[in-house]
């Protein structure tokens, strides 16, 4: 019993360092294929683990998710250099809305969210808020919905020299990003 509690805590550390963004015990669940009860006793013995002093890092439960970040008593020696790396890190949801904007720009709210399937303003609010993108246009369509592009510090984070640098697209690829029918255009 006691090793198999190991192996699924060793699990769902596994997925904790894999994962960027914090996860919900249901999500690490599902992921690892085991129970719910499982899950909870595995973050229980990863809890106890890191808890030792040797670790500079742990699991952290923050608002009913779970995330591998360092200890709070090493914040101060590591925000400095690493701070302002993790403000640029991105979620695969945000990178994937990015991503649509980067290959379809100018491309409206709509457009982006017909693509992606999903509601895309917090992805939007963020990637403004780190000038990834910005508000470039207003489309001449009844409404007038705003149009989004990427910026010079895009360029910059991603070692681009223009927009042209980004790498081409397979027809696949290509279909995948291309503007669906939206009610605005």
């Amino acid at each position: 019993m006691n090793e198999q509690l190991d192996l699924d805590a060793a699990l769902i550390s596994a997925i904790l360092f894999l994962e960027n963004e914090p996860i919900s015990e249901e999500k690490l669940a599902k992921i690892s294929g085991l129970t719910l009860e499982q899950t909870s006793l595995a973050l229980q013995r990863i809890c106890s683990e890191f808890d030792q002093p040797i670790h500079g890092f742990a699991p952290i439960r923050r608002e009913e998710r779970w995330i591998f970040a360092p200890k709070l008593a090493f914040w101060d020696k590591l925000k400095d250099h690493y701070g302002k790396r993790n403000e640029m890190r991105l979620s695969r949801a945000a990178m994937e809305t990015l991503a649509i904007i980067a290959y379809s720009q100018p491309i409206t709210r709509a457009e982006i969210e017909a693509i992606r399937g999903v509601n895309v303003d917090a992805m939007v609010r963020l990637l403004l808020e780190k000038n990834l993108i910005a508000e470039i246009s207003k489309r001449d369509v009844p409404g007038k919905p705003m149009q989004y592009g990427t910026t010079k510090e895009f360029l910059r984070c991603f070692g681009l020299n223009s927009i042209e640098d980004l790498p081409k697209l397979d027809e696949v690829e290509n279909s995948r990003f291309s503007r669906l029918e939206t009610p605005e255009g």
